[in-house]
């Protein structure tokens, strides 16, 4: 125990941030904050480096497209420059076209307020995590990754330990039981907890120095 919790004070020492911090975004339980990450999490979750989902995150933002009203309002031309110049390049066409579409629905079933989405799960994370998922291109992974950058200010969610932070934990050496991990978490930020597993599950080298400092 002593020595899986430095393993974890290293692993957070330099990596303990989310993702939506990585990509400039304050979350709060206001409604652009999490329309943002809801974007991010839809970025995250194709098959494409999470540092250029980060960078597509900000580029979004940067080009206006920072609420669902606005996004729907863009055109699927201003989506697909506002894609490229993150550098999402791969699925910038399909992509611009889910956002455009979710961006409606989150306007249409919530009034672009993910509070009510929430609501509408009355504190059930599973019914959650399936009303994620009636969002295009938001499928399993994307909700899992909302529900994981989110939990810190939506705490039904948490601990919210994924099958990707598990993987992480894992090659840390961690126990797989999502409470058992979360309990050596002595800073008790599980969103940052949880970004930092995963990047441990990303990026190998991330796993081996948190291992190294340890030592």
């Amino acid at each position: 125990m002593p020595a899986q919790k430095k393993v974890i004070r290293e692993l957070l020492a330099a990596e303990g941030r989310t993702f939506a911090a990585d990509a400039g975004i304050r979350l709060a339980n206001t409604p652009q904050p999490l329309y943002r990450t809801l974007v991010l999490a839809t970025l995250l979750s194709a098959r494409i480096r999470s540092s250029v989902a980060v960078a597509t995150a900000r580029a979004l933002h940067d080009a206006g497209l920072r609420s669902a009203r606005r996004m729907a309002d863009a055109t699927w031309q201003q989506r697909v420059d506002a894609l490229g110049e993150g550098g999402y390049r791969r699925y910038d066409e399909r992509t611009a076209t889910q956002l455009g579409e979710g961006a409606r629905l989150v306007l249409d079933a919530w009034g672009g307020d993910l509070r009510r989405l929430r609501a509408d799960a009355h504190g059930d994370v599973a019914e959650l995590r399936q009303l994620l998922q009636r969002v295009p291109g938001l499928g399993p992974t994307g909700a899992d990754i909302f529900l994981r950058e989110v939990q810190g200010v939506w705490p039904e969610a948490a601990p919210y330990l994924d099958a990707k932070a598990i993987q992480g934990a894992r090659r840390l050496g961690l126990p797989d039981e999502p409470e058992a991990l979360s309990r050596l978490d002595e800073n008790h930020e599980p969103a940052a907890f949880a970004s930092a597993l995963v990047r441990a599950a990303l990026d190998k080298k991330v796993a081996d120095e948190a291992l190294r400092q340890a030592a």
